[in-house]
């Protein structure tokens, strides 16, 4: 038995995301979510919450013990890409690319 959880359209660089990830793939939850809250990175604060929603949603879907979770599986793939113009010397534009990510954290329970 497994619970997921999923953070779309995250206005965040999947790049920036997979670092923060690869911390806590097969951890326990509750040692993820400590690392996870002292760990000085910009993603930490959309995994903590989407963390403790795959957490919750063991808990009450599955009726799961939250202190037999971990990590089973996590991963980002990119979202849409937004496209934006910043002006240059000339006359000219260059292209700001503002990346969106999809992220998965799913949680199973230990035997």
């Amino acid at each position: 038995m497994e619970a997921k959880a999923y953070l779309k359209y995250a206005r965040i660089s999947p790049r920036k995301v997979k670092i923060v990830l690869d911390l806590i793939r097969g951890k326990d939850a509750g040692a993820a979510l400590a690392i996870l809250k002292n760990t000085p990175r910009s993603a930490s604060e959309y995994l903590i919450k989407l963390l403790g929603s795959a957490i919750a949603n063991a808990e009450n879907n599955f009726h799961m013990d939250s202190s037999r979770l971990y990590v089973s599986e996590c991963f980002v793939t990119p979202g849409p890409t937004l496209k934006r113009i910043m002006p240059r010397a000339k006359g000219s534009a260059d292209r700001i690319l503002k990346r969106t990510s999809h992220v998965t954290i799913v949680v199973k329970e230990r035997d």
